[in-house]
């Protein structure tokens, strides 16, 4: 439940503190095609899953 809460306060440090450059990056993602948004997703995913990795060992 730590994990959850801390991702959610990192989250919002992007729209509370820079709301006008928060609302341009949404724009330019919504303007991706979806190929593009699956591999940027995938990337994530993967870089998440080898820092639990790294970091439960």
């Amino acid at each position: 439940m730590l994990v959850i809460a801390g991702v959610l306060v990192i989250e919002g440090l992007g729209p509370m503190l820079f709301p006008r450059q928060w609302k341009k990056m949404l724009t330019e993602l919504f303007e991706l095609e979806t190929p593009v948004l699956r591999r940027i997703g995938g990337a994530l995913v993967t870089a998440g899953l080898v820092l639990f990795y790294i970091f439960s060992s």
